[in-house]
């Protein structure tokens, strides 16, 4: 037996260096991934993950602020509304970030192209991002991607902005298949003496690495590969879904991680009742497959028997000692946005009393030429630059 596990280490390493070497050869099937970064906040996530570095996706950042917008790097970059802004921003007024999105998503069509998955990440309250990331999901879905927004919410003293979160959220809920909420409040679990400054850049921190940990996942060689076509089934149609963040560096790694994990959600919700569970480790090469499975198999011990689970672990040299584990878990309740069995019942009570079904999307078709999967613009394109639409690449 000793003899098979040589060989098999042996031959392991030999596959590993031959998967390396072939990974700037042809892809086959690989899913096209897009992430999308609406407003001020979601321009500082896409920034942030297009300077760490993510395989296989591509970032596009969306913006009314001109100003804001020329600091940030991503492969695709649109001002929209130039018209109805001048460049200046939406003014906190979610209307504006949405009327603004709309004249522009011709151009959106184009370059989110044929996505099979696309993150919409926001922050929650103010104009643009609140406006726009619904518009941007609607447009997603229509073309056939499963769309996963991720947004984060204000804190509690923030008054004025909660009630606009509050409002984006169910529109967002609307129009993404899976919307996980990332609470700023309990960003004081982590970082109660941080600047406010810094405490948000925490945010875009674990906004960037749980995006590029389940892209990376899935398009790249893992330990545990994530399947695509079974984070679409947790994906579609899984609501509302929180976030749990766990980091160790303890020898017993398979205990501590979960423990961290279970005492910083970033949403406050009772998750056992989550409908699925999607599970992604990131550890050293010290890193077992026995604890990867340990980890993954304790922190959802808690969902019911028929929640759909899948997870998946990656090696990566700088995490020598340590383990971090993001699970996302779908299909729960929460105060702040409504899951799926809670709006079918408040749906079909508004129905039943106003006896009226909500107005269909008012859609512009302006289209703007793209070089993959890019059909004729029908003399549209004009009437984007006269709306006020600018795309740097």
């Amino acid at each position: 037996m000793q003899d098979i596990v040589q060989d098999a280490l042996e031959n392991a390493e030999e596959e590993a260096r031959e998967m390396d070497a072939d990974m700037d050869g042809d892809e086959f099937g690989d899913p096209r991934i897009v992430i999308v970064g609406c407003g001020g906040a979601g321009n500082n996530t896409i920034n942030r993950l297009y300077n760490i570095g993510v395989d296989g996706a591509d970032t596009i950042a969306i913006n009314t602020d001109k100003q804001h917008l020329k600091m940030i790097e991503a492969d695709t970059k649109i001002l929209v509304g130039k018209s109805l802004t001048n460049g200046l921003g939406a003014g906190g007024d979610p209307s504006m970030g949405e009327r603004a999105t709309e004249m522009a998503q011709g151009t959106i069509k184009e370059v989110l192209g044929e996505a099979d998955l696309v993150f919409v990440t926001a922050g929650m309250g103010g104009g643009t991002g609140t406006g726009a990331a619904p518009v941007v999901s609607k447009i997603a879905k229509e073309q056939g991607a499963i769309v996963v927004g991720m947004v984060s919410t204000p804190f509690n003293v923030e008054r004025a902005r909660t009630v606009k979160a509050e409002e984006g959220l169910e529109k967002l809920r609307d129009q993404a298949d899976s919307i996980i909420v990332l609470d700023n409040n309990r960003l004081l679990d982590y970082v109660p003496n941080l600047p406010i400054g810094k405490a948000f850049s925490v945010m875009d921190q674990i906004i960037a690495e749980t995006v590029k940990g389940i892209s990376e996942t899935i398009t790249q060689p893992s330990l545990i590969n994530l399947d695509y076509a079974d984070m679409s089934t947790i994906m579609n149609q899984g609501g509302v879904a929180v976030m749990l963040v766990g980091e160790t560096q303890d020898k017993n790694k398979t205990d501590e991680v979960v423990k961290d994990a279970m005492n910083h959600p970033l949403l406050d919700v009772d998750y056992r009742g989550a409908s699925g569970g999607l599970v992604h480790i990131t550890g050293g090469p010290d890193l077992t497959l026995k604890e990867a499975e340990g980890i993954a198999d304790n922190i959802t011990e808690r969902l019911e028997a028929s929640a759909n689970v899948i997870w998946g672990a990656r090696i990566q040299e700088n995490y020598k000692g340590k383990v971090r584990v993001m699970a996302i878990m779908t299909g729960v309740q929460s105060a702040q946005v409504l899951g799926p069995t809670t709006q079918k019942q408040a749906d079909k009570s508004r129905q039943s009393i106003e006896g009226v079904t909500e107005a269909d999307f008012d859609a512009s078709k302006n289209v703007e030429k793209r070089e993959f999967g890019a059909q004729s613009d029908g003399g549209k394109r004009e009437l984007e630059k006269q709306n006020g639409v600018d795309v740097i690449r």
